[in-house]
């Protein structure tokens, strides 16, 4: 009896689009908003396509890089476009199957918490763009995400990662906000995808509020530098390693 293959609709999604289907979309579901329409054409965004948060993170990009959760690929080709070596994970195998159908030279299907580290596996540049800060799912995962870079990074290496603060959901008519403060951290949100009938696994995205990422940073060792920020209280954030630790590094 053949095994049934695994739920990956993002990554069907995005191989119908690949594959001509311009129309193919995604519904995006969660445990803090109604169901949102993802088409699957915003994976394949040009340089000027993207917001200006993405295009300043690609700016400030050096060395070789890691592109984490890296989609279809289009900040892995732009970023080999200008020189630079990028290796690109992601853990749905379709988009995998997209990045190197692509050309992205470097492309694995990995989670972010299982790809190996060791001495020649080190990138000065660990990008995590659309939010990507959320692939570490928890603030458990976040703590757990910070201690693991440690040994991925290069010396003078750089994490390049964009969040949110989604505070504004839980605000009231008058604005104030309702958050049971005995419960799990309001940003810890789950979600699941589905592209026509194909349902994907539920899994945990974190949207953590500068403050917050500020103390977990500084915490873990890191020097925190907020570079950017727009209208949807989305920002962009550099974190490297303070000297201390990296001579522990």
């Amino acid at each position: 009896m053949s095994q049934k293959p695994a739920s990956d609709p993002i990554g069907h999604a995005m191989l119908a689009y690949l594959h001509g289907n311009k129309a193919a979309e995604l519904t995006v579901h969660s445990n803090v908003a109604d169901e949102e329409p993802l088409p699957a054409s915003y994976f394949f965004r040009s340089l000027w396509e993207m917001p200006e948060l993405e295009r300043t993170a690609l700016e400030e990009c050096r060395g070789r890089i890691l592109d984490a959760g890296a989609g279809a690929g289009c900040h892995s080709l732009e970023l080999q476009s200008r020189g630079f070596q990028v290796k690109a994970i992601d853990a749905s195998p379709g988009a995998v199957q997209v990045l190197q159908a692509r050309g992205v030279q470097e492309a694995s299907c990995h989670d972010l918490f299982e790809l190996p580290a060791n001495e020649h596996e080190r990138y000065d540049t660990i990008l995590m763009l659309m939010n990507g800060l959320g692939l570490v799912g928890t603030l458990d995962g976040l703590q757990r995400f910070l201690q693991a870079a440690k040994q991925l990074l290069a010396p003078g290496g750089q994490i390049l990662a964009t969040s949110s603060d989604i505070s504004y959901l839980y605000e009231d008519e008058d604005g104030a906000l309702v958050i049971n403060l005995n419960g799990p951290y309001y940003g810890e949100v789950e979600y699941h995808m589905t592209y026509g009938e194909e349902t994907g696994a539920s899994f945990n995205w974190l949207f953590a509020d500068a403050g917050l990422l500020q103390d977990y940073a500084d915490e873990a060792g890191y020097q925190v530098e907020f570079l950017d920020e727009d209208d949807s209280q989305q920002y962009l954030v550099r974190l490297t390693l303070k000297q201390q630790n990296l001579a522990n590094n």
